[in-house]
């Protein structure tokens, strides 16, 4: 098999596997939640609750993943994701029992986990080893398609299916995923060499860097959760908006497919984090356009601002931990996404309740926006960090120009 051959497959298997964990698993959940409101009896609050619940497995996932190096173990709970993903959407269908409903939740957080960590950090491994650019764009495509497949999937069966049978038919679609998830992703190699000889070595940044930078995206957690897991609810109980909601979820994921692509493009040509503050900026903006301005036009262009935003900052964030950590990229991955994650259960939690108080959702894009500008000025501050530590290296190396070293990070 051609090395590009072979690249698009591990790549494939990637887009598969995120399109199986979060499009099925998790953001199915999203477009089929007024359903199962109107017609299982989900209460605000509990709704709510059982997206933080799918944190809260998303969380204890990233936690295992920032405390395992072996490359074998990764692999094998990576696959054992990909079948959870499964049961956990089957389970749904089964009762409308709540207690039930919150642990199928807790372990579909569990499998978004393997495959956005553990899968997302063997696939990063393998790019690296095989000298190919240490660059996610692709890969993440998966959750956008994801996004738009199950909003239109939804669309679609609602007409005939009531919400049990819906999600017995992602079930169906999920065991088609599960293939190709699996198949496509060869064994980890464990070597320390790149397949060009080159010797992988990590290059941590430093601690006031990483408490900066997890804040930052603690932040980020926090202003993606509430649109994601409430947006179709929310633009339901807008003015005029009515039965809109599914179609605005959609444009997140048409925005979502192609923006960590662009996202890879914009970096190569500003750097990472001016990246990421821009990333950031113009996720405020679509935020808070559905309602501050209402109105279906300003609803889609929000949606297709936040999802061509959201997921490419998690790319890039993720795209930086490989270049940090060649060697064993899950391990950050893993300590970003418990800040990512614990916004991820707090921001589900306190928008229900929010809900339940004032009769509305919508009050929480304004909290989420709040929370995102702070994101942005820790953004700007990490940009202070960077420049003083590089400043400092520079004069440390001046001083030592031997002890200059080289860190495998793909051809960039």
């Amino acid at each position: 098999m051609s090395p590009q051959r072979e690249r698009i497959k591990v790549l494939g298997a990637g887009i598969f596997s995120l399109i199986l964990v979060l499009g099925v698993a998790r953001f199915s959940y999203t477009p089929l939640l007024p359903q199962m409101q109107q017609q299982a009896g989900l209460g605000v609050a509990a709704a709510g609750w059982l997206a933080a619940l799918n944190y809260a497995g998303y969380l204890s996932g990233a936690l295992l993943a920032s405390l395992i190096s072996d490359l074998v173990l990764k692999d094998r709970l990576y696959r054992i994701g990909m079948v959870l993903a499964v049961l956990s959407t089957v389970v749904m269908g089964l009762t409308d029992n709540v207690i039930v409903w919150a642990l199928s939740r807790f372990l579909a957080g569990l499998s978004s986990a393997a495959g956005m960590l553990f899968g997302t950090g063997l696939i990063l491994n393998w790019l690296i080893r095989h000298n190919h650019r240490s660059e996610l764009g692709i890969h993440f495509s998966g959750i956008g398609i994801g996004i738009a497949g199950c909003a239109a999937a939804v669309g679609l069966m609602s007409h005939w299916l009531d919400w049990r049978e819906q999600w017995f038919a992602f079930s169906a679609i999920g065991c088609l995923l599960l293939v190709p998830a699996l198949r496509w992703l060869p064994a980890p190699d464990r070597s320390p060499l790149t397949k060009s000889g080159q010797k992988m070595e990590d290059n941590p940044p430093s601690p006031t860097f990483m408490r900066l930078f997890m804040a930052a995206y603690f932040c980020a957690g926090f202003g993606y959760v509430v649109s994601a897991t409430f947006i179709v609810a929310i633009i339901n109980q807008l003015p005029g908006l009515a039965g809109q909601g599914n179609l605005v979820f959609l444009a997140i994921g048409i925005g979502a497919a192609p923006a960590c692509i662009n996202w890879d493009f914009i970096a190569r040509r500003t750097g990472d984090l001016n990246a990421l503050i821009l990333a950031a900026v113009l996720q405020i903006i679509g935020i808070l356009l559905p309602v501050m301005f209402g109105g279906l036009l300003a609803s889609l262009f929000g949606a297709l601002l936040f999802g061509g935003t959201f997921i490419g900052m998690v790319s890039l964030v993720l795209s930086m931990a490989g270049r940090y950590y060649p060697t064993r990229p899950a391990k950050m991955m893993g300590k970003m996404t418990l800040s990512y994650g614990a916004a991820q259960i707090i921001g589900p939690a306190f928008t229900g309740w929010l809900a339940a108080r004032l009769g509305s959702y919508a009050a929480g894009l304004y909290v989420a926006a709040a929370v995102m500008a702070i994101g942005t000025v820790l953004l700007l501050l990490l940009k202070f960090v960077e420049k003083r530590e590089a400043a400092e290296s520079a004069a440390i190396l001046a001083l030592c120009p031997g002890n200059m070293g080289i860190s495998a990070q793909g051809n960039q």
